[in-house]
Parts: C-alpha cells; structure tokens; sequence
C-alpha cells in the first residue's frame, strides 16, 4: 500500500471529520456504497480508522441496486462479507423507471432522487441518524458548475448538513480529498471494479462538466485549490441582488 497515498486520505479525511464534527462516540453511521471507488475507499478508511481512535460507532453499509441488467450486487455482497463490513443490498427498478417514457425528468435526477429517500428509510430503519456518502473535493467543484450551468444558483454540496429539521445528518468525510489520490489509492489496495450499467454513464452532465474542468486545470495548476477555496471566501458585495 502506498503510504504517502494512504498518508494523504487519512490526514484530509481527519481534518474534515475534526473542522465538521462529523463523528460523535456511539454513533450509528449509514455509508452508501455504490461499488465505486469512492464509496469503497469511504468504507474502508471509516472502518479501518475503528481501532485507533478514542470513539466508537457503528458502520451499516446500504448498496441501492438500480435495477439494470447485468447487477453486479452480487459480486458487491461478497467481497463486503470478505472485508467484515455489514453490507443491506436492496433490490429496485429505479434505473428502467427513471430511463422509461413514464418519466419526464432528467434520468439521473430521477435515479438520484429514488436512491437518495430509500438510503433515508433503510438509515432510519437501522437506527442510524448520519448517512456517510462518497463525495470527494471534485464533486463538490463539479456540483457548483453544475447548479450555475443548469440550475441557475451558486451553490453546491457540503461536507456535513442536516436534513428533515436535524433527524439525519449527511456526511462526506472525503471532502477535501481528490479524486486522482482517491483513484490511485483504490487501484494500489486492489478495489474490484464493478461495471456501470446505466445507460446513461458516458452522457450525463456531470461528466460533460467534469471534461470541461479537467481541460481548465490543465492550463493552471491552481486553478482547482482556487475554485474550493472561492466556495468559502464570498465576496457578497460583487453578486447581483
């Protein structure tokens, strides 16, 4: 394992769990696992972190199938019970729903929106008041150009807030952390891979946004640091009202 790798999650996942408080002693945490590298890394730096650390919590990994042919919740399942983690797979057509002619939204707006309330109710069923999600520094960066671009409003996603008036907190502990460190460090502790199957994975627009990106922090290296630090550094002032 590489260790400046491991060294780097560790630190900027301690700091954004210290700077939002994100853990309390007895907590019972949900993680989402989508069987990406993000929420796996996610897993397991929350699990691996339970030894070494003054407080104690309780970790309930939730896998939301979405349905498309060719799910890999199988494969998910048994690579959690080797890990030790505890894994509530649960079966949906939330994918074909959201892709079919009943839906007049945006696909993944759909899919997202379903995904998102049944992590609610399965957290609330187990007792768990904080859901963990795997969001790193660049979706968050991706997220306020998205909502700028589509939805018209300069805002994004944070690393802690609380929904349904305190009843559950989200958490994204990997805030601070890119996603490039996030990849190697996946591909060095040898991740499975699981294959997306929606179809609409290489045509959304969060990709489209993130290619758009990545071509901007070519031209500067400090292009990405300056966008996430401008996200807490608004000058009120010089916006429109």
């Amino acid at each position: 394992m590489s260790k400046y790798r491991y060294s780097e999650i560790n630190r900027l996942t301690g700091k954004a769990l210290h700077r939002y408080e994100m853990i309390s002693d007895g907590d019972k945490i949900a993680v989402g696992l989508s069987g990406g590298k993000d929420s796996l890394t996610l897993m397991w730096f929350l699990n691996e972190r339970l030894p070494r650390i003054p407080i104690d919590y309780e970790l309930y990994a939730i896998f939301i199938d979405p349905g498309f042919e060719g799910s890999f919740s199988k494969e998910l399942e048994e690579y959690c019970i080797e890990a030790g983690y505890n894994l509530i797979v649960e079966h949906t057509d939330n994918g074909p729903l959201a892709h079919s002619s009943k839906n007049r939204e945006n696909p993944c707006f759909l899919c997202s929106r379903l995904r998102r309330k049944r992590l609610f109710e399965i957290a609330d069923e187990l007792g768990c008041r904080k859901l963990a999600l795997g969001h790193h520094k660049d979706d968050i960066i991706e997220t306020l150009f998205m909502n700028i671009l589509y939805a018209g409003e300069i805002s994004t996603m944070v690393p802690a807030q609380s929904m349904f008036n305190n009843m559950f907190t989200i958490i994204r502990p990997l805030a601070y952390v890119d996603e490039n460190i996030i990849k190697d460090f996946a591909k060095d502790r040898d991740f499975p891979v699981f294959e997306n199957n929606c179809p609409s994975g290489d045509n959304s627009k969060r990709k489209y946004v993130k290619t758009l990106l990545n071509e901007l922090y070519k031209t500067n290296s400090k292009i990405k640091g300056n966008i996430f630090r401008a996200m807490s550094n608004v000058n009120t002032d010089y916006l429109l009202k």
